[in-house]
């Protein structure tokens, strides 16, 4: 499908000129059928004296709100028209953005712009996806540096290939061209088999390399090539298209992001599966799905920092 035509940045400021117009088109979006409170979804709302944070007020649990209540954005003084901003340019930055360049566009602290960056990625997690079907490519890669580019007391004396750095599992539905991965502790059978079980309808067929974690999936039609034998294509057999998607993360981390920590890797790998999933979309519709996802979703400061990794 052809990529659809993008906002530029100019237009994007023409369509939310100020705050009010940030915030009236979130509410359009988050209240389509009428304002609802987000405390007791009670339609019973009214305004209250403007330039209060918290504008609303509901009739029945007599709680104040605003736009951004029950949401990412929820408690955080960072104008909407700023996390909107941070969305537009997050979705068109194919290799992803810094969170040093995401500041110094919108104007907020590197350290506010990393925590906004991730709160935005959290409105793109996986959770409760239905499982792929048809055709499904399936391979694993390794996120991190090379050990011999580390400090000497931090090497990891274990080894050679992919000693200290993170496995990621991935999967692309061929008929669709949608993705989705996840950072995995192991690259054994006990971790791969149950991940293929869980996002992949049974009857499916599939299409991995000769990983020994694949074999016994009897449930699939699975075929395979033999990548230390340098078959890379075998008829329709082939992981070619989820190895590009492996190409872009790995040059979007390398050349944006420069350092993801395993606690927060997850995210990143959100980020750029969303970001695929909807490259097809207008900037705009993207900025509106987002929206809609970001209800619901809260990440505290201190979730960010304390979260456990894989």
């Amino acid at each position: 499908m052809k990529t659809q035509r993008t906002l530029s940045d100019y237009e994007f400021h023409e369509l939310f000129p100020d705050e009010a117009a940030a915030v009236a088109w979130f509410e359009t979006m988050r209240w389509a059928d009428g304002r609802t409170c987000p405390h007791c979804q009670s339609e019973r709302t009214t305004i209250v004296k403007s330039g209060k944070p918290q504008p609303y007020r509901c009739r029945d649990c007599r709680k104040h709100f605003s736009v951004k209540t029950g949401t990412v954005m929820h408690s955080s003084k960072v104008p909407v028209k700023k996390w909107l901003h941070a969305v537009y340019l997050i979705s068109v930055s194919k290799k992803g953005l810094s969170a040093l360049q995401l500041g110094r566009t919108i104007g907020i602290a590197p350290e506010t712009a990393w925590k906004l960056g991730h709160k935005i990625r959290e409105s793109w997690n996986q959770d409760a996806l239905f499982p792929m079907n048809g055709s499904v490519e399936i391979d694993e890669t390794y996120i991190g540096g090379k050990e011999r580019n580390r400090h000497a007391s931090e090497r990891k004396k274990l080894g050679r290939g992919p000693v200290g750095k993170q496995a990621v599992m991935g999967f692309r539905e061929r008929e669709s061209g949608s993705v989705r991965a996840f950072p995995i502790a192991r690259t054994d059978g006990a971790t791969l088999r149950p991940m293929v079980r869980e996002n992949v309808a049974a009857r499916s067929q599939v299409y991995t390399d000769c990983h020994l974690g694949y074999r016994g999936m009897r449930e699939y039609r699975h075929e395979a090539v033999a990548h230390s034998a340098g078959e890379y294509v075998n008829g329709m057999a082939h992981t070619n298209g989820i190895e590009s998607f492996w190409a872009l993360l790995k040059r979007g981390i390398t050349g944006s992001y420069h350092h993801v920590s395993v606690k927060h890797l997850s995210r990143y790998v959100d980020e750029f599966c969303f970001r695929h999933n909807n490259r097809d979309l207008h900037a705009l519709a993207f900025m509106a799905k987002t929206a809609s996802l970001m209800v619901g979703r809260r990440l505290t400061g201190r979730a960010l920092v304390d979260g456990d990794a894989i």
